[in-house]
């Protein structure tokens, strides 16, 4: 079926999905790499996507859209295509585990809000995380790459810097993908620990055995990242049930068993417990719990070379993942507030989890350790889906020579087709930086900081980046089948400017006075991240590394400008 010029340009353009037209579909010819001197560019049309089919998947199990992605970009596809629709987005929620980090991250929150800063705050950040994944889930639709961020920017940066700019996107995502894999095995450490001091109250919970929990987080996670990969959608599918069972039981606990505190104190009683001048600076600070809450939603994203029909099924999987998790967290969040007696109380839980206050006002003993045993469960499945996407972060990062020792760093194993030495590097290095915690816990969250300040920054550069294309050059934008259409430009924006802000933010220390303790490290490590990435892109990136777009279908000679 043939369309006109004005008819195509209207056709089918909503928020989210975008049918693209017969004028789409001329076929091109380009030289990219070595590897993808000579190929032509099939049909790109949605109703021919409906029509394939699993027969027409190679030995990676890419289908047809996913090679005419991959060609574009100049990949040559390494990974097996595990994931489909349904298990992208039970891989992607559990490790964003929201509800779960409403009950195990909302210290700061309180201290800096109260409930009623906490509850509000959320409700503000979702909204405005949702122009952000909006922003993102369309660039993971143009270009489904587990290189994510930086390579978007090598692909819409404007040519005179778009090897620098992609370079330290890639350096910044990558450090704090790892740094965010080292705290979710700390985490889980410590939570064996809280067990055990609601057995044995005196037991001191020392920082080195917290410190040794984390070798067997790591080894699990390894063992099911290598031997048990192919495994891996149809394990996160079966912990899917058990992270809405454990929301609808936690639930039902809040609700029937927990004493409640009135509405008013719920949604009206704001507190500034962290010595700030007003209550909207105290609220600008304690909003960094809820962006907690909804972090990592760009995960989709990173395994995008090991999902059928990429181009479809990241996007979608990026924006409802967020949706669905959102809600739940926002329900969870709402009950959990009602069920906690007296907020400087779960504050100052011996355990140093607040939830740990509030099973204990609902439940027995025994009780409280079921659900906690059930928060570890699936915080180790998040661990399990979080050190895959961190492992194909630093593959991908490493294929484009971004970092030193990158040809040992981006070899995928060719019978398992899993990048395995990604996978086993990011497993020593939390390993290695969890021994740091030994001679100094400070030192450790100095680096374990470094995850949302780092993550935003990324966010913002790659929305900056698209825009600029958006404006200024929007035919060289790469067709998305997930489209925000005529609203791109406004999106983008709003988008950009709730980075910018949750950036500026995530600098400042969560109380007065600053102490060592409660010393914000975030931007020290945003800095020395920043500087090693700067010294190492003079001595070698800028010799060997061009960035992505170098080998982008149409490109090439652009790239050279950079």
């Amino acid at each position: 079926m043939s369309m006109s010029s004005e008819e195509n340009k209207s056709s089918a353009i909503r928020f989210g999905e975008r049918e693209v037209g017969d004028s789409d579909n001329r076929p091109t010819k380009t030289a990219a790499a070595a590897r993808h001197a000579q190929f032509e560019l099939g049909d790109y049309n949605d109703s021919a996507r409906d029509e394939e089919s699993d027969e027409t998947a190679d030995v990676y199990g890419s289908v047809p859209s996913d090679k005419r992605d991959m060609m574009r970009m100049g990949k040559e596809q390494e990974l097996r295509r595990v994931f489909r629709q349904v298990s992208l987005l039970s891989f992607t929620a559990i490790l964003m585990a929201t509800w779960e980090f409403v009950l195990m991250a909302c210290t700061q929150g309180l201290v800096d809000g109260g409930r009623a800063g906490l509850f509000w705050s959320y409700i503000w950040v979702m909204i405005g995380y949702g122009f952000i994944i909006a922003s993102l889930a369309e660039m993971s639709s143009m270009a489904p790459t587990c290189g994510g961020q930086y390579h978007w920017v090598s692909e819409f940066a404007p040519p005179s810097c778009q090897k620098f700019l992609s370079y330290i996107t890639g350096w910044v995502s990558t450090l704090s993908w790892q740094a965010g894999n080292a705290s979710g095995g700390f985490i889980c450490g410590t939570l064996i620990q809280s067990l055990i001091i609601i057995k044995n109250p005196d037991y001191a919970a020392p920082g080195w055995q917290g410190t040794l929990l984390v070798f067997p987080v790591m080894l699990v996670c390894v063992v099911f990242n290598i031997w048990l990969n192919h495994w891996l959608p149809s394990m996160q599918n079966a912990v899917m049930v058990l992270h809405v069972a454990g929301f609808l039981a936690i639930m039902v606990i809040f609700w029937v068993l927990s004493p409640h505190v009135p509405a008013r104190e719920v949604f009206l009683d704001f507190q500034n417990d962290g010595g700030w001048q007003t209550m909207g600076l105290a609220l600008m600070i304690g909003q960094i719990s809820a962006v907690g809450f909804l972090g990592a939603s760009d995960a989709a994203a990173h395994m995008s070379e090991e999902v059928k029909d990429a181009g479809l099924s990241v996007p979608r999987a990026m924006w409802w993942t967020y949706i669905v998790n959102g809600l739940l967290g926002l329900i969870m969040l709402v009950s959990y507030l009602f069920a906690m007696p007296s907020v400087e109380d779960a504050i100052n839980d011996v355990t140093g989890y607040p939830m740990m206050y509030a099973f204990q006002q609902a439940m027995p003993m025994n009780g409280t350790i079921v659900l906690t045993v059930l928060m570890m469960v699936l915080l180790m499945a998040g661990n399990i889906s979080y050190q895959a996407s961190t492992a194909r972060q630093t593959y991908a990062f490493a294929r484009d020579r971004g970092f030193p020792g990158s040809r040992w760093l981006g070899y995928v194993n060719p019978k398992l087709m899993i990048p395995v030495n990604a996978v086993i590097f990011s497993a020593v290095f939390t390993i290695i930086l969890s021994l740091i915690n030994i001679g100094s816990s400070a030192a450790f969250n100095a680096i374990i900081s470094l995850g949302a300040v780092a993550q935003m920054g990324t966010y913002a550069i790659s929305i900056t980046c698209v825009l600029y294309r958006r404006l200024t050059a929007p035919h060289l934008l790469p067709k998305a089948r997930w489209s925000l259409g005529r609203w791109g430009v406004v999106i983008n924006i709003v988008g950009l400017l709730f980075a910018w802000e949750v950036f500026f933010w995530c600098f400042w220390p969560n109380a007065q006075p600053v102490t060592v303790d409660n010393f914000n490290w975030a931007p020290v490590m945003f800095v020395a991240v920043v500087v090693g990435a700067l010294i190492t892109y003079y001595f070698q990136g800028r010799r060997v590394y061009t960035g992505p777009v170098a080998i982008v279908q149409g490109r090439q000679e652009e790239s050279l400008a950079g």
